[in-house]
């Protein structure tokens, strides 16, 4: 291979690049919007849900409890109505994902039996958002339950070690704070790369058909491997200078923890790009059309990425046949070092497996895709 004649084919793709509005856009733009995007939109836990209380008894103990769901970050009590229907209407009309309905006989059922009920009414259009509107307020109607068993055994002379003997003394690693950014986010910088990857890449050769200048590509005297590596090498650069700018957006910006190697990152990211851009480029090979390309490299790679790489839903939730499927999915491995490098500060050695099957994967789309392209105008 020709290093002069293949840095010659790397520039004139760098111009093209720079000339070509679309081509700008997604080498530029688009991994800040997507990145922003998905950072603020894609989210698994729930802050700020607007709850309706219709307390049938307005004692000191149900403000006491209403006052623990308006300190919790996870709740807005929004308004207080008067009647049940109200509450019914509220949530039917999406003005409150949560309802809650004080009994009018609370203290009294408190002092007497030490047992009562809270009604909760919870909007399940949205199950996901539902799940963690129980799981929220049994949360604070256990700790507010806990409160008022302490006081009433105190008031008895029991001691709290008596009343609780045993207690879980526990330890978040990783992600401490259990934010639900912390685990999508790493995985935003996957999307990102396949998508600007697999865009940019396709369009190396159909891009060529279109204009026309496949014949003067042709005629030079560079070789097919040449001509392939000489168009996705900028590609390949671009996309580590995205990667790059995408950490520290999340780092910067989302407050996401980056307790690794940032050469480890880069590293891991180029054998992930060399994949995605090998695809992208059999693409362009196959497609002569720009816009026919970009759709198939679209189904191709961010589909994969999105779905089944664990970077939304966690593998081991899904079935088995589908789990399955995910071990030839190459995006799996590289969002899963991507959290490890950002949450658990791993190293090379330890993201051994991944490597090895990215190399692999590297290994076998490389071989392909220098024998896709023929120096042939058929």
């Amino acid at each position: 291979m020709n290093l002069r004649r293949t840095v010659a084919i790397g520039r004139k793709e760098f111009i093209q690049v720079r000339r070509d509005p679309r081509s700008f856009m997604i080498a530029v733009l688009l991994p800040l919007i997507q990145i922003l995007l998905l950072g603020y939109g894609a989210r698994l836990d729930a802050e700020h849900i607007p709850v309706y209380v219709y307390d049938q008894e307005g004692s000191q103990n149900s403000q006491a409890l209403l006052k623990r769901f308006q300190a919790s970050r996870y709740f807005d009590v929004v308004k207080v109505v008067n009647n049940y229907p109200a509450l019914a209407r509220a949530i039917d009309a999406d003005q409150c994902k949560l309802g809650v309905v004080i009994p009018w006989d609370f203290s009294e059922r408190l002092s007497d039996a030490h047992h009562t009920e809270v009604q909760a009414l919870v909007d399940g259009t949205d199950d996901n958002s539902a799940q963690l509107a129980i799981g929220y307020a049994q949360a604070v109607v256990s700790a507010y339950s806990s409160d008022i068993q302490l006081k009433w055994f105190a008031t008895q002379g029991v001691s709290q070690q008596a009343v609780q003997p045993l207690s879980v003394d526990y330890r978040t690693w990783f992600n401490e704070e259990l934010d639900s950014k912390n685990f999508i986010i790493p995985g935003t910088v996957a999307m990102v790369m396949a998508l600007m990857g697999a865009l940019l890449s396709s369009l190396t050769i159909a891009r060529e058909w279109e204009r026309g200048t496949m014949e003067q590509l042709i005629a030079t005297p560079a070789t097919a491997t040449e001509i392939m590596v000489g168009k996705l090498v900028p590609y390949l650069i671009i996309g580590l200078g995205d990667a790059g700018l995408c950490t520290a957006f999340a780092v910067g910006w989302f407050g996401v923890p980056f307790r690794g190697s940032f050469g480890t990152m880069l590293f891991v990211t180029g054998l992930f790009l060399i994949v995605i851009l090998g695809i992208g480029y059999m693409i362009s090979v196959a497609t002569k059309s720009q816009l026919g390309a970009s759709q198939y490299a679209l189904l191709v790679t961010l589909l994969p990425t999105s779905m089944l790489s664990g970077f939304a839903f966690p593998i081991d939730q899904m079935p088995a046949p589908i789990r399955a499927i995910t071990y030839i999915v190459y995006s799996r491995y590289y969002v899963s070092a991507l959290k490890a490098i950002f949450l658990a500060g791993s190293g090379i050695r330890d993201l051994a497996p991944e490597i090895v099957a990215m190399v692999v994967y590297a290994g076998v789309i490389g071989f392909f895709a220098t024998r896709a392209f023929r120096k042939s105008l058929q």
